[in-house]
């Protein structure tokens, strides 16, 4: 009990020698308040934490060591805070190291905490949960039969992960879905291709999966070889944001940057004014004022927000698709002694025209839901079909061997840009641009 209680005293020593430290720095940046009263009323709720760690550290159940109790302390104080603050072991540092330098362990989804489950932001594409069909805006109720009602963010996040090749079941809750949908999921190395690219016709496509270190140099490389494939033949790109989650602030800036000549991209505002922080433009488009399509879903969220914003606000871009997610929240991760860290939100993100992306989201300028393009062929009903119709089955069979030659294409096998109803108008809407621009410059408008 006499250790307890030094270990109680020197708890409550520390946090109160920060708590001076913090004091003396609030007095340059707010007016001055009754430090007395504060450091009394402080030094009451350390003392109150200083009883509860002692009650938890001798009377609970089970034995639980002290670093973990503070842990445990740390992670409640901060993750109460918002979805996105949190203590970072050691561990999970590095883990969270490792997954923005682009390829790491896992399933492939970001999530997030919402009403006590986790919410799936996007899956990444080519991934174990982006194979499975699990959709940006899926709760996951279950792991491994194990409510996720009640557990962290970490804590979830921490189950879901394991070693590569072992299964993991998850229990999805979907809007419009009656009951839960059970996935089988087995764990892979999640390598991040973050950029994409291809032609689609006179139009330059770009996908970018999620903002790490090397996207901003891949989303250069893609305009590059797009120009000069296609050359004077290029109508203008398509960025595909769709179910990007986000990831580094630096590399959404660099991707803004490339699309543009001048003006701010972003602003970071945090609790004090002088703590604002603007970025901008450097000289130079590399798109050459081509049109340019930014598709968003409600999948979309963080850098990939700043990236449509930027570009929404200049008039640089037209924005379609659905809205997006709506994370315009700055979070900073600061080390901490023993190899931890602690990620703590600090700022939100505006637009150039001073909007907060905050729990608001882009809102495209063309609203284009996602569809399914389904041929209709099949649902004719042919002589063939018909009972006792002559040479039936013969028919059948040579119908059936033509479309295994490739008469006809399976449309389960259709090639998924060919199905895709978003990208189709994004494409569409360019070369209509490119046909006005033509038409305009023959009359000397």
């Amino acid at each position: 009990m006499k250790i307890t209680h030094i270990l109680s005293v020197l708890i409550i020593t520390m946090a109160l020698g920060t708590f001076t430290l913090n004091v003396q720095a609030e007095d340059k940046k707010t007016d001055k308040k009754n430090t007395d009263n504060g450091y009394s009323e402080t030094y009451k709720q350390l003392s109150l934490f200083g009883d509860v760690f002692e009650r938890v550290r001798s009377e609970y159940v089970e034995e639980v060591d002290d670093k973990t109790l503070i842990e445990y302390a740390l992670n409640g104080m901060l993750s109460s805070l918002d979805p996105h603050s949190s203590y970072l072991s050691e561990e999970k540092f590095n883990d969270m190291r490792v997954e923005t330098s682009g390829e790491f362990g896992g399933l492939g989804i970001e999530v997030t905490m919402e009403n006590g489950l986790v919410k799936v932001v996007s899956p990444i594409d080519d991934t174990p949960a982006f194979r499975a069909g699990i959709q940006a805006g899926d709760y996951i109720v279950k792991i491994n039969e194990d409510s996720v009602m009640g557990m962290s963010l970490s804590d979830a996040v921490d189950k879901m992960r394991g070693k590569v090749g072992t299964t993991i079941d998850l229990s999805i809750a979907r809007k419009g879905e009656d009951s839960t949908i059970e996935v089988t999921l087995v764990r892979d190395i999640i390598q991040i291709k973050s950029v994409k690219f291809r032609t689609e016709g006179n139009v330059g496509y770009i996908r970018i999966t999620s903002f790490s270190q090397k996207t901003g140099p891949g989303v250069r490389n893609a305009i590059s070889s797009i120009s000069k494939e296609l050359g004077d033949n290029l109508m203008g790109y398509v960025l595909d944001l769709r179910n990007n989650p986000g990831g580094l602030l630096s590399q959404a800036i660099e991707v803004s940057d490339a699309f543009m000549d001048k003006g701010e991209i972003v602003s970071q505002r945090g609790r004090y004014e002088e703590d604002t922080e603007r970025n901008n433009a450097t000289p130079g488009d590399l798109a050459n004022g081509l049109p340019i399509v930014v598709l968003i879903n409600g999948g979309s969220a963080s850098a990939s927000e700043i990236v449509a914003g930027a570009l929404q606000d200049h008039r640089r871009a037209i924005i379609m698709g659905t809205q997006s997610f709506g994370k315009g929240s700055v979070q900073t991760v600061m080390p901490l002694p023993g190899n931890g860290a602690m990620r703590l939100t600090t700022a939100r993100y505006y637009t150039p025209s001073g909007k907060s992306i905050q729990a608001k989201g882009i809102t495209p300028d063309i609203i284009v839901e996602q569809a399914t393009i389904k041929s209709l062929e099949h649902e004719r009903i042919r002589e063939s079909d018909l009972v006792g119709a002559l040479d039936r089955s013969k028919a059948k069979k040579e119908v059936a061997n033509d479309n295994k030659k490739g008469g006809k294409k399976d449309s389960n096998k259709e090639d998924a840009k060919h199905n895709d109803y978003q990208l189709m108008r994004a494409i569409d809407l360019l070369k209509g641009l490119n046909l006005y621009q033509i038409s305009h410059s023959g009359t000397g408008k």
